[in-house]
């Protein structure tokens, strides 16, 4: 099947399956349906914010410069924690990243509770000051 789409405001032919044909198909009428009923309720007092959140918006791509921005903060986030022992650095991941708390770390390093925070707290410290830093470039 053809179907048209609108590319940086240029309509284009593309031939597709029928299943990506039909899902195109189910799109649009999704999203015509919510334009109605934001026209309907257009002073936003009834209209429901969770049917646009959950079916008004499709699937996010970033953009190539927002890709760009991701994987450069990611590198310079993964070079102040090479600058860590591989023992502060696993401390912070557990509880930065996994979100467990500092007793549930240190039974699993086999250590203190005191001695994760230490751990936890450098390892803060040294993301502020590379940001502290960056902002007086």
């Amino acid at each position: 099947m053809e179907v048209t789409i609108n590319y940086n405001g240029q309509a284009v032919a593309v031939e597709v399956t029928l299943e990506v044909y039909e899902f195109l198909d189910r799109a649009d009428h999704k999203t015509e349906n919510l334009f109605h009923e934001q026209r309907r309720h257009w002073d936003g007092r009834e209209f429901d914010e969770y049917i646009i959140t959950t079916e008004g918006v499709g699937v996010y791509g970033e953009t190539p410069e927002e890709y760009l921005c991701r994987m450069e903060t990611l590198h310079e986030l993964m070079a102040v924690l090479d600058t860590c022992t591989e023992a502060q650095r696993r401390r912070f991941l557990l509880y930065a990243l996994d979100e467990l708390s500092l007793a549930e770390i240190g039974v699993l390093c086999g250590c203190s509770k005191v001695a994760v925070y230490q751990s936890v707290e450098a390892v803060r410290k040294k993301f502020i000051n590379f940001f502290e830093n960056r902002l007086n470039e």
